[in-house]
């Protein structure tokens, strides 16, 4: 199946479910991206800052362009002029200097906190504590040029569904609590970033609001 086709079955998949899909486009030239562009599709994942850049300079200005992946400090400044969405923030630290880079842009940058969910050690993210620490913190009250809009979630490489399903539950209970806790009267904190091309249906079920999908969009890589 081509791309757009592949965008027309998942899109009819979730329409009604209030889910965003985001393509992730990593490693995937600008002509594959403005395929799926072609056939409808506005909101892009990429890993790499460098790569993120050029693809941005490439290609149509109305894309929302999200970070999903690890992001270094000394990164931001590059993608902060345009990124919509940082999916993978995981320290104080770089959130002051997401939002010191936002100040510069005279921007206000939507970020989810990562929160560390998988049985994995080479995966990113805060622990359940370290999160409530930092939303607690006088720092973080002291960042006006950052929003926290919800939080995201990579589940255990695993075909044990049990196990994902466990992990997601988690997530969103851990959600509930905090914007019970911290964003009670806010909006905008209503992101649940979770589930990829071999989990997505798993996360829907457990209430995820953006899914990050490659192979099944573009293709094994």
């Amino acid at each position: 199946m081509s791309v757009s086709d592949n965008l027309l079955k998942i899109k009819q998949e979730i329409e009604a479910l209030g889910v965003t899909l985001i393509a992730v486009s990593k490693t995937k030239p600008v002509t594959t991206i403005q395929e799926a562009y072609d056939a409808g599709q506005r909101v892009f994942g990429e890993n790499q800052v460098q790569e993120l850049r050029e693809k941005y300079e490439a290609l149509p200005k109305d894309i929302d362009w999200h970070m999903i992946g690890h992001l270094q400090s000394n990164k931001v400044k590059y993608i902060a002029p345009f990124i919509k969405l940082i999916h993978s923030v995981d320290s104080l630290k770089l959130l002051q200097e997401i939002n010191k880079q936002a100040l510069k842009n005279e921007r206000v940058i939507d970020c989810l906190l990562q929160i560390y969910i998988a049985d994995e050690e080479t995966k990113f993210g805060l622990a359940y504590d370290e999160a409530i620490e930092l939303l607690r913190s006088d720092d973080f009250s002291d960042l006006k040029n950052i929003r926290i809009v919800g939080l995201m979630g990579i589940a255990t490489n695993t075909d044990n569904e049990k196990v994902v399903k466990e992990e997601f539950y988690e997530l969103k209970t851990l959600f509930k609590g905090i914007k019970s806790s911290f964003f009670r009267k806010d909006d905008y904190f209503k992101e649940l970033s979770m589930g990829m091309s071999s989990d997505y249906k798993i996360a829907i079920e457990q209430g995820s609001t953006m899914i990050r999908l490659g192979s099944t969009i573009f293709g094994a890589r």
